[in-house]
């Protein structure tokens, strides 16, 4: 299947494998590539400099298809112009850019020839950076996993689509072909998909985690504050339900104040990251771990290319589907 997502980034499915913080892992980049797809993978994955040079290194030694970098362009992210310099030194193939102005990531990437897709959940926000240069939008909906946006696949990517010229990447809420086919059939140029790819066989999270993903279902996805500050969908374990899903009144009043309002939320996300990376690697069901709802379609651990291989056939299914219904 050809889209402009395959064509911009040379791969055989249009499916991102969609950067997960604490998630991704190396063995994952590399496994998606090998599938035909395009993983991505936050820098923030790596602790230093030094671990992210020695992870592209890795994943270039052991696959030549292409992968893509996550990069948390605001300021709470102060490596974020070191992390930029090293993966272009390594070639990386594109970046997606969350959180913050995406203008300096796409003026050095343009000059080599480096794709940059920027998370987006509204209309005015997906004009700017199209203005700015980027070569596509990743549409984050209301069924997105972790960070998720306020609209729904049926509204948002239409209306992107519409108002803007570059490709658009459905974000959000499928685990299915069929689900794939729907995106495209909105109108969608691929998809960025994370939920479904958490329990597998190449990723390093702790295995009570990925046995929530398998015993857990879209019913029990809930909307929390108290990781970064922002909306973030979590799975509701008994831990979960006992320390609440919104921020305490301090917590609060920090955010709504002016003068420290910034500084507030980058303590919030601090903290919040340190509770996701003891739940990603130490963890026992006492912990937060983000998922979306498409974690519905999980029913056992599977490996990268296993998925990969369902999603496609159930996904040509689908269309085989469509045309005897439509005649």
């Amino acid at each position: 299947m050809k889209t402009a997502l395959t064509e911009l980034l040379g791969i055989e499915h249009p499916i991102i494998m969609a950067p997960m913080f604490l998630v991704t892992n190396v063995d994952m980049i590399v496994a998606a590539a090998e599938a035909g797809i395009a993983g991505c993978i936050p820098a923030l994955n790596f602790r230093t400099i030094e671990d992210l040079d020695k992870g592209l290194r890795e994943i270039k030694s052991r696959t030549n298809k292409p992968f893509g970098i996550n990069l948390i362009v605001n300021k709470s992210n102060i490596h974020a112009e070191k992390q930029l310099q090293k993966c272009l030194e390594h070639g990386v193939k594109f970046f997606i850019t969350s959180l913050g102005s995406p203008e300096s990531v796409i003026k050095a990437s343009q000059k080599h020839g480096v794709k940059v897709f920027c998370d987006v959940i509204e209309e005015n926000y997906a004009r700017k950076v199209e203005d700015l240069g980027a070569d596509g939008v990743i549409a984050v909906n209301s069924g997105a996993g972790g960070h998720l946006g306020n609209l729904p696949a049926s509204v948002l990517v239409p209306t992107l689509k519409s108002k803007c010229k570059i490709p658009v990447i459905s974000a959000g809420g499928v685990g299915t072909g069929s689900g794939i086919l729907s995106m495209l059939a909105l109108g969608a140029d691929g998809l960025s998909i994370g939920s479904p790819f958490i329990a597998t066989k190449e990723s390093g999270i702790t295995a009570e985690y990925k046995k929530a993903c398998v015993d857990y279902g879209a019913e029990d996805i809930v909307v929390t504050t108290k990781l970064s500050g922002s909306r973030c969908t979590v799975i509701n374990t008994p831990y979960v339900q006992k320390i609440g899903t919104d921020q305490n009144p301090i917590e609060r009043i920090l955010n709504q104040n002016k003068q420290i309002k910034k500084y507030a939320k980058m303590l919030t996300y601090y903290k919040g990251m340190k509770m996701i990376e003891k739940a990603a690697f130490g963890a026992t069901y006492q912990s937060v771990w983000c998922a979306g709802t498409s974690i519905e379609f999980t029913k056992k651990i599977e490996t990268i290319p296993e998925i990969v291989e369902r999603l496609i056939t159930e996904l040509n299914v689908a269309k085989q589907n469509l045309y005897k219904t439509l005649g």
